[in-house]
């Protein structure tokens, strides 16, 4: 009865991306159809062609993964030394701080935008990727103020004891973080990174915000400014949703198990 049920369930929630399979190679008269037609009379691939030849989506794609690609390097280095500070040295203040850190997490973004767009704009920023990748070498807001979290309650899972060790071998700060305590964390990077690519890979808002110029803008914008074409077309909505999509379920499918890892393990092996 179990897996009856989640079979149901899975069933159920998966019917949209079914649907959306479907429409991508559907022609457009067969789109709202009645009764659905879930497999096409007629297969087309115009929805995967005729949007590139419309739009300039390479350049969309290429603008996403640079943003995406610095933005997970960045933030897995400032976040995880931030969060190593904070997990494994003792210093004056490291609560306050720590608190500080958590309280950014309940600021809504909306709050801050204004202030920003009008900082970068004075930075001469505006229009390019530099607020978009920027926040990341500093640890960021919000996102990475939960980066910091999670790695930190993973990293005070790891034994004092290694510490202490290396220490007493002359090992610096940077020493224990760089070869000890960084390799033990591969789960909680890895999910840091999982994240990290979910968020940045979907971002409308920002790059909205940010962007003006087409050639600046990322797949998300691009998708929007398909929908926003004189002739709306859902078949190439769809084909062109379904592709923006794939990376992420790619990603997720083959890093589950990493994902699960960060959650459940302790940092400590054997």
């Amino acid at each position: 009865m179990l897996y009856a049920t989640v079979l149901i369930g899975a069933a159920a929630f998966a019917l949209p991306f079914f649907w959306m399979i479907s429409t991508s190679f559907k022609p457009e008269n067969e789109v709202f159809a009645y009764p659905p037609q879930w497999i096409p009379s007629t297969i087309t691939f115009e929805g995967y062609i005729e949007p590139w030849r419309a739009l300039p989506f390479a350049s969309f794609y290429q603008n996403t993964i640079v943003i995406v690609a610095i933005n997970i390097m960045a933030r897995l280095f400032t976040c995880s030394l931030a969060a190593f500070a904070f997990a494994r040295m003792r210093f004056r203040g490291r609560n306050v701080l720590f608190l500080l850190v958590l309280v950014t997490m309940m600021l809504p973004g909306q709050v801050t935008l204004i202030p920003l767009y009008r900082l970068w704009s004075e930075l001469g920023l505006v229009n390019t990727i530099g607020p978009l990748t920027i926040p990341a070498l500093f640890a960021g807001q919000g996102a990475g103020a939960f980066t910091i979290f999670l790695m930190r309650q993973y990293m005070l899972t790891i034994p004092l004891d290694l510490d202490d060790a290396a220490k007493l071998d002359g090992a610096s700060w940077f020493r224990v973080y760089w070869n000890i305590v960084l390799p033990l964390s591969g789960p909680a990077l890895g999910v840091a990174a999982i994240f990290t690519f979910t968020g940045e890979w979907n971002a409308f808002l920002e790059p909205l915000i940010y962007l003006s110029s087409f050639e600046n803008y990322t797949v998300p914008l691009g998708l929007a400014l398909l929908n926003g074409q004189r002739r709306l077309s859902y078949s190439w909505t769809m084909a062109q949703t379904l592709l923006s999509i794939l990376p992420v379920v790619t990603i997720f499918f083959f890093a589950q198990r990493r994902y699960i890892q960060g959650i459940v393990i302790s940092g400590v092996k054997g």
